[in-house]
């Protein structure tokens, strides 16, 4: 088994290794000692896969466990469906001892995280990734969030979990699409932090040779973004090149409002945009484009997407990386090396015309 401590303000460790899931139970019960009721969040599509074994695990470390369901999907991540999750939850009797666990993809962990962060003022929680998206990502860092109509992750709270279990083997019932999904966050770590890790990937070529070093993988990730956490947990500063990409993402998902494309798909697209952003402004080198492109396209990602240009300019102004009348673009310096660069409203502006042909 892989570990990895994170020392953020609530410390917390990370496990990774097969068969992890059948050994939660004992896990969760050294994370919270205290806890005698567990909430465990899942959704529509991973409650017939993994939730009965889980389940399971849990009860045979004496804790009482309600299942609560979400319907499978982005639109699940909003108020409504967090109010009902509050209200379950109290009906269940929680109280400030007990604990949540999210087990699923990044809209279960980032809704019932919010949930966790705020029930009660907060309690105790635990993260429990099935996709590859979520396990190299969201999973880590203790960002929980909702959408709003006005766009995504909105409303949220940072709130550390209390114990990460990452089981490769639940990748095993991933479909291909968002297997493909996934890696264009694994992609992104690369981009970042690691250029040898993106060679890597590359040689991978697909989902077969990924699978061979999936726990290299897993660990990779989570290593990087364990450490850029730790070095500003409140995202104001180093912790922005963690969303490389996701500035004009986002504004490809709300394009599609939500539906059209996801966000590894988005998330894909927006890294080439930056990319090329990047060397507009003068800061990124030109032959850092191509090679993005192309791992980008290996792994059946987009590297453009469709977004009129109002949705485009107003999701950038909406952007939580907004400070004042500058916005922090993450862009490269290095395939391998990024940075946050202040750009005014009016620079990026003219980047995204020269991008869209205006």
């Amino acid at each position: 088994m892989k570990t990895l401590s994170a020392g953020t303000s609530r410390p917390y460790t990370i496990h990774i290794a097969s068969g992890l899931l059948a050994r939660a139970g004992e896990l969760c019960r050294n994370a919270l000692p205290q806890a005698e009721k567990l909430a465990l969040v899942t959704d529509s599509s991973v409650l017939p896969l993994y939730a009965g074994p889980l389940a399971d695990s849990l009860e045979a470390a004496g804790f009482q466990v309600r299942c609560l369901i979400v319907p499978a999907g982005e639109a699940s991540k909003c108020p409504e469906q967090l109010v009902v999750l509050w209200e379950q939850m109290m009906q269940f009797g929680m109280t400030r001892t007990d604990a949540v666990v999210a087990l699923g993809g990044g809209v279960v962990g980032d809704l019932a995280g919010f949930a966790a962060a705020t029930l009660l003022r907060g309690i105790d929680y635990v993260q429990i990734p099935t996709t590859l998206l979520s396990q190299v990502d969201s999973s880590v860092g203790g960002k929980t969030a909702i959408d709003l109509q006005a766009g995504k992750n909105l409303a949220g709270a940072f709130w550390q979990p209390s114990l990460v279990l990452i089981d490769p083997d639940c990748l095993n019932t991933l479909p291909d699409q968002a297997f493909s999904d996934g890696m264009a966050e694994v992609i992104k770590y690369g981009c970042i932090r690691d250029r040898a890790f993106f060679d890597l990937l590359d040689a991978c070529g697909g989902r077969a040779g990924v699978m061979e070093h999936i726990e290299q993988v897993l660990y990779t990730c989570c290593d990087i973004k364990r450490r850029v956490v730790l070095a500003d947990e409140r995202d104001t500063g180093e912790r922005m090149v963690l969303n490389f990409g996701h500035t004009i993402g986002h504004a490809f998902e709300l394009a599609g409002n939500y539906e059209t494309w996801t966000h590894g798909q988005a998330v894909a697209a927006g890294m080439n945009w930056a990319a090329q952003i990047g060397v507009g402004l003068g800061i990124s080198p030109p032959e850092a484009v191509e090679p993005i492109q192309n791992i980008l396209q290996k792994y059946g990602l987009p590297i453009d997407i469709p977004c009129p240009w109002d949705t485009l300019t107003n999701a950038v102004l909406r952007d939580k990386k907004n400070l004042g009348k500058r916005l922090h673009l993450i862009v490269l310096e290095a395939l391998g090396h990024a940075v946050p660069y202040p750009v005014t409203f009016d620079q990026l502006l003219e980047q995204l015309e020269a991008m869209c042909g205006r």
